[in-house]
């Protein structure tokens, strides 16, 4: 199978880390796939609030780029690993589906620039392509650095299964889960795996957003967790680099390695730690690489 990756513009910036593991991940994995020409940004959350139709028709452009470039394909499968990606590419998809009236305006917009969106393009996240294409079995045959003693709390963030739970369960996903236990990490069972993380506030009204982020790394901490994996590039920034502020705020002592799930899956099928972008952390996973080499934690 083929497919399109969309990066957005998050892949391409702040969440550098998380493009860089994910292709090295899918070039061990022989995932065929290639980048969409021409690409523009999805527009998170902010275009819907100012023009509803006008964002669906700038959505919809990379819906009918993925098209047009696998138009010799029998299926048109565009990868979004950012989850605000995802979600409003997902959501793209879906309301043009069930508005008959919009979609004709949407197309008819994208025709003035040369394309056509017929609805072929499907919206796939990484955990979906990995655990229901790939498979859990054909990674196992793979792993060669197995996360023994590593123990993991999968946490997806409010966008990836919500609202919309095409490929995993809205309360409790388990698609992270499964990839981890393939990679022999140890999985912790917790109740924050969908909740928010703030998203967007800590750089605006941290008093509201700083509080979301504490409980979530405060419960992967009491439940023993090593590591809190990531699916989301603003979620990964907001539970890394906020734990001083988290500490000072709650005169806390938390410290906890946060990195994208694609990272942990990459060492475990033996990529070089800089092509899964591990100098590009905000802080350096010492408990990670220090259980691995068969030491001690060096944070509780």
């Amino acid at each position: 199978m083929k497919y399109i990756y969309y990066p957005g513009c998050s892949l391409k910036s702040t969440g550098r880390v998380y493009e860089e593991s994910l292709l090295s991940v899918m070039d061990v994995l022989n995932i065929d796939y290639k980048e969409l020409d021409d690409w523009n940004c999805c527009g998170a959350t902010a275009y819907m609030a100012v023009d509803d139709r006008k964002a669906y028709v700038l959505a919809a452009r990379n819906l009918a780029l993925a098209e047009e470039q696998m138009k010799n394909e029998p299926e048109v499968n565009i990868i979004a690993p950012c989850a605000a990606c995802f979600m409003v590419l997902l959501k793209t998809q879906k309301f043009l589906e069930e508005n008959p009236e919009d979609k004709a305006a949407v197309v008819a917009a994208l025709k003035e620039s040369g394309l056509n969106y017929t609805g072929r393009a499907k919206v796939r996240h990484p955990l979906d392509v990995l655990v229901n294409d790939y498979g859990e079995a054909e990674i196992i045959k793979r792993i060669t650095k197995p996360l023994k003693g590593i123990r993991v709390a999968s946490y997806y963030g409010c966008q990836t299964v919500r609202p919309y739970s095409v490929f995993d369960d809205q309360r409790n996903p388990e698609t992270m889960d499964r990839l981890m236990k393939a990679a022999g990490a140890e999985v912790v069972d917790w109740s924050m795996k969908t909740r928010c993380c703030g998203a967007s506030l800590t750089g605006t009204v941290q008093d509201v957003a700083l509080p979301l982020s504490y409980v979530i790394v405060h419960e992967a901490k009491k439940r023993r967790a090593d590591a809190v994996a990531t699916a989301c590039p603003l979620c990964q920034f907001n539970l890394e680099c906020y734990q001083t502020d988290m500490n000072s705020k709650f005169k806390s002592d938390l410290k906890i390695d946060v990195l994208y799930f694609t990272q942990l899956l990459g060492i475990a099928l033996g990529i070089e730690p800089k092509k899964l972008g591990m100098n590009r952390l905000f802080t350096e996973p010492e408990n990670l690489y220090k259980i691995l080499e068969g030491g001690n934690r060096v944070y509780v």
